[in-house]
């Protein structure tokens, strides 16, 4: 059976640094994602790493404040959150995909979700 558990969500200010934790059973993916949603706004991507080699892919609003990171001893995706800012609150998915190891952006790709974890940045 599939899980992804998301954890390490909370409430932080401005500037601060969070870290989200995806934890990972019933087997490997060939690409993991973190997406986020905010009310009333679509899923939109935040990053995503090829399971196998480690390549990494940031959207734009997150480059250079964010990385994104495996254990494939533990089978667990990281996403280390830096210099947050207000507009970054939102409810944070992990996501994973199978079949091809394209660094895919579009939330339809995606077959399997967490349930989420909310992260709160204030001004």
């Amino acid at each position: 059976q599939v899980q992804l558990v998301e954890s390490g969500g909370g409430l932080v200010q401005a500037g601060g640094s969070l870290s989200l934790s995806c934890a990972i059973s019933g087997r490997i993916f060939a690409v993991m994602g973190w997406f986020r949603q905010a009310p009333g706004k679509e899923r939109e991507f935040v990053s995503a790493i090829r399971w196998s080699g480690g390549a990494t892919y940031y959207a734009e609003s997150v480059k250079g404040r964010f990385t994104i990171s495996r254990d494939d001893v533990k089978n667990i995706v990281h996403l280390q959150m830096d210099n947050l800012r207000p507009e970054d609150t939102a409810e944070y998915y992990c996501a994973a995909k199978i079949g091809n190891s394209a660094l895919i952006t579009h939330v339809n790709f995606y077959d399997f979700w967490g349930q989420g974890t909310q992260v709160t940045v204030s001004s």
